[in-house]
């Protein structure tokens, strides 16, 4: 019986040495990352040939194809250019990226003619952001436009969406020295807890799922200046065909922070009414409910705000004793303007744009999923419609670190 348990543990042995063997072996269908080319940024634009382009063509390099989009890949790890100053020394300085640009009809055989010009393929594993100008989406869906991205398994469902407000080439050629230009737009998002100027990020997998429910959303805008970025606004999208109808500026992202409730910091800033100086009061946090009201085929809304911050700056009166007074004034100062904005907004979306960005629709389907059933295929419509109340807190936590 002993002999027979030692026999059983050796095979036990063996069975654990050989497992781990294969488990410790490396990666049998890997390829060298030397071998390969990640882009991290892609900018799709209106086509506009280049002039290599032109002139391939001319010497019989071109392809049966339409030309409706340009496609600019941000790729790195970057290639050895001479610089002005290292053609007359002889030296060569490394490039963090380089942008390679190519028109066609179709995303995918774009990426595949790069392999007539480059010894090494382009991959997408590592995907960062997707820009599409604003002049393609006026004429495209965004489905069209970004169903490769959304059907090829190599690119990350988690690369980040952006409209330009010009050319997405610019956006990807814009950069300060060392920086390259998808991953900066990629980081930018991560200063939301500083402003709420920036909307929460849209990846390709949300976008998907706005798309596919036929919803209308918005997608956050970038513009460029003087060889710089800057998030600017957002690109309002129609559901039914996921076309570009519109645009609300910078004021228009706070209000919508306040409503949603998804301020994570930012900047509410006021004039004193008497001297006309400014105060301000920085933003911590805020709170919203929705609560959808439904009386037979009546629709409504009452939004609860609550934001909470400190002030921070004040022009009117730097050197004022604070007391109960003081701090109920601008309260009040505050909270007229931030109701301001606010109204701004919702007239926007139910009169001008007539849509849903601010997922009223989802809360409704939450609470009264009957009725929604009812109205989801038109709700752009129902809700233009439906009356919105609010009720607005302002909470001055403190005055900051001054000592008054």
């Amino acid at each position: 019986m002993k002999h027979i348990q030692l026999k059983l543990i050796h095979i036990v042995k063996v069975f654990v040495i050989l497992t781990m063997l294969f488990l410790t072996t490396a990666c049998w269908s890997s390829r060298e990352i030397e071998d390969l080319r990640a882009y991290l940024g892609i900018g799709i634009d209106v086509a506009d040939e280049t002039k290599f382009e032109k002139e391939v063509n001319m010497l019989g390099g071109h392809y049966p194809k339409k030309n409706i989009l340009t496609a600019t890949v941000q790729v790195v790890p970057g290639v050895y250019g001479r610089s002005d100053q290292s053609q007359n020394t002889g030296s060569q300085t490394p490039e963090t990226f380089f942008n390679e640009k190519l028109t066609g009809d179709s995303i995918f055989q774009i990426f595949r003619q790069f392999s007539l010009r480059r010894d090494r393929p382009i991959i997408g594993h590592h995907l960062k952001v997707v820009v599409v100008s604003r002049a393609l989406c006026e004429k495209y869906g965004l489905e069209k436009i970004l169903d490769f991205f959304l059907r090829d398994n190599d690119i990350r469902p988690s690369a980040l969406i952006l409209i330009s407000q010009e050319k997405a080439m610019d956006v990807l050629s814009s950069s300060q020295p060392g920086e390259i230009p998808a991953l900066n737009l990629k980081g930018l998002v991560n200063n939301r807890h500083r402003t709420n100027r920036i909307l929460p990020p849209v990846s390709l997998s949300r976008l998907e799922a706005y798309m596919q429910s036929k919803r209308s959303f918005i997608l956050q805008n970038v513009i460029t200046a003087e060889n710089e970025i800057k998030f600017s606004g957002a690109a309002i999208f129609k559901g039914e065909a996921n076309q570009w109808i519109g645009q609300l500026n910078q004021t228009d992202l706070e209000s919508i922070s306040y409503i949603s409730g998804t301020a994570k910091g930012g900047v509410l800033k006021t004039y004193d009414p008497e001297n006309g100086q400014s105060i301000v009061y920085e933003v911590k946090s805020a709170d919203s409910v929705i609560t959808p009201k439904v009386e037979g085929d009546k629709i409504s809304f009452h939004v609860s705000m609550r934001t909470t911050g400190e002030i921070m700056e004040d022009w009117s009166e730097p050197d004022r004793l604070v007391d109960e007074d003081y701090m109920n004034k601008l309260t009040t100062l505050f909270k007229k303007q931030c109701q301001k904005q606010i109204d701004e907004t919702l007239y926007k979306l139910q009169n001008k744009y007539r849509v849903d960005v601010v997922e009223f629709g989802n809360q409704l389907r939450i609470d009264h999923p009957k009725v929604w059933n009812r109205v989801k295929d038109h709700w752009d419509e129902v809700f233009s419609t439906a009356p919105i109340t609010y009720d607005l807190e302002v909470d001055i936590t403190d005055y900051g670190s001054a000592i008054h």
